[in-house]
């Protein structure tokens, strides 16, 4: 009697597994399973952002609402605190999960990489905190609070700040998933903090009534959901990330390749913020009609940003990995069909759009005269939108490879050019000018972002053929020298 023999498969290569998709699966179907859970991650976000502002609103007290409106910069440099390790930590650990199917000692690297990060954004997120409740009023009155805003947003910002080390680790943990390639995982996290979100809020606000103070809880206790969900998920299922404490370290091998990447991430943020108070500033001075048609015009245009931006985003596990294995032609494959899915969408939602203009603008607003400078305000976004959408092509892609100079450039590029266009551009146009400021700033980012690339692509392609990061990072250094 004979016994037959029956071979499991390497979990990276098992249909439908997580790593399988960053592996070997067919492209198209690779980029279905990252990218559309990130877009539907992004719209989490966005509701994420307005809930809280809703249940504030329902109280009818502006002073509130300007209270929650002051400490929104503080919820995007905190993102950007977890972006620094989530995002560096994340692009290093897919490449270092390619080169483990050739290189199993890469093993424990991807330990020591994933624990950093969380820790680190823990430890970092602990100083902020604690930096901020010190000199809260100081920080207060930098936000813009004015006499009559000030207890509220003390008493928001007060309670954010006891939360930011959960905030910052949230964000982290977020990437960490993706970087195994969970993006689905990555989105059940979000929507379950999202629901827990809005549960906290109709018990600390409209129940407990505890006002802006309990929306800041709110957002701290819905961050935690996320933080125990990631976790266990990665605890439960993941093979090589490990989040114990033990694995920490402080090696150079570790920390500057998340750093060179991960800094890209805090100042494209900080720049995001300056010039959003920038531009807020200047369009103020042409009345409450531009401002509007400008806000109805960036509702409109988030659809499809948040299409492009799931591409963007999504692909970066896909392009690290391949890179880290040393597989250019899934590397060139995933590129391209990246490149013509952000194309094809930026060009459909363009022509739908603008067909579909007047109809748009009557959902948000029955003012007719918001229609004429709305559609020109609407046509700049869409087109800063299509270059915005390949501008955060190259970026993942720089990222992926390790290309962190580069990365931090092109991350920089956007907030140092769009100051002085915008303020010259008022200068000698006007509103028009103000209008078409960021689409020329983001055709002029573009150019730069093609200029890095191809600047890049030696680089890439030595550590594509040496197969190592660390040949390929120690390549990337001298190429940069």
């Amino acid at each position: 009697m004979s016994t037959a023999t029956i071979e499991i498969p390497p979990k990276s290569d098992v249909v439908g597994s997580n790593r399988w998709y960053l592996s070997v699966a067919p492209i198209v179907r690779a980029l279905v399973h990252l990218c559309v859970p990130m877009a539907a991650g992004m719209v989490v976000g966005a509701v994420y952002n307005v809930i809280n502002a809703g249940f504030i609103g329902s109280l009818h007290d502006s002073v509130l609402l300007a209270a929650i409106t002051f400490g929104t910069p503080l919820l995007g440099l905190v993102m950007a605190v977890g972006g620094v390790f989530g995002v560096g930590g994340g692009a290093l650990i897919s490449r270092l999960l390619g080169a483990s199917e050739k290189d199993a000692s890469q093993a424990d690297e991807i330990k020591h990489v994933s624990s950093f990060a969380v820790w680190g954004s823990v430890i970092v997120g602990v100083i902020l905190g604690i930096l901020g409740l010190i000199f809260l009023n100081p920080l207060v009155s930098l936000l813009g609070a004015d006499a009559a805003a000030v207890p509220a947003t003390s008493a928001y910002v007060a309670v954010f700040l006891c939360f930011v080390p959960v905030l910052a680790v949230a964000f982290c943990l977020e990437q960490l998933v993706r970087a195994e390639g969970a993006a689905r995982q990555s989105m059940i996290g979000l929507i379950a903090s999202t629901i827990a979100n809005l549960v906290f809020d109709v018990l600390f606000i409209l129940v407990l009534h505890w006002g802006v103070a309990g929306a800041a809880l709110a957002i701290g206790l819905s961050n935690l959901v996320s933080v125990v969900y990631y976790m266990t998920w990665l605890q439960r299922h993941s093979d090589h990330i490990n989040l114990a404490p033990r694995w920490f370290t402080l090696r150079a091998s570790v920390l500057k390749p998340v750093f060179s990447v991960g800094m890209g991430e805090l100042l494209q943020s900080a720049f995001l913020i300056v010039t959003s108070l920038v531009l807020n500033n200047l369009a103020v001075h042409y009345g409450d009609g531009p401002l509007a048609a400008m806000g109805v015009a960036v509702r409109i245009a988030q659809v499809p940003e948040f299409l492009i931006m799931g591409i963007t985003i999504g692909v970066l596990p896909l392009l690290a990995y391949s890179f880290g294995k040393g597989d250019a032609k899934r590397l060139s494959s995933a590129l391209r069909a990246s490149s013509v899915a952000v194309g094809g969408i930026a060009a459909f939602f363009f022509v739908l759009v603008f067909l579909f203009r007047d109809q748009l603008f009557s959902i948000f607003s029955s003012d007719q005269s918001l229609l004429g400078i709305g559609v020109t305000i609407l046509t700049a976004q869409l087109v800063a939108m299509i270059g915005n959408g390949f501008t955060g092509l190259i970026t993942s892609l720089l990222q992926a490879t390790g290309r962190g100079t580069a990365a931090i450039v092109l991350s920089m590029a956007q907030g140092v050019l769009f100051i002085p266009i915008v303020i010259v551009a008022n200068l000698w146009f006007g509103l028009t000018g103000i209008i078409w400021a960021l689409t020329v700033t983001e055709i002029i980012v573009l150019i730069v972002g093609i200029v890095l690339w191809l600047a890049s692509r030696g680089a890439i392609v030595r550590g594509l053929a040496d197969g190592s990061p660390e040949r390929a990072e120690l390549a990337l250094e001298q190429a940069e020298g």
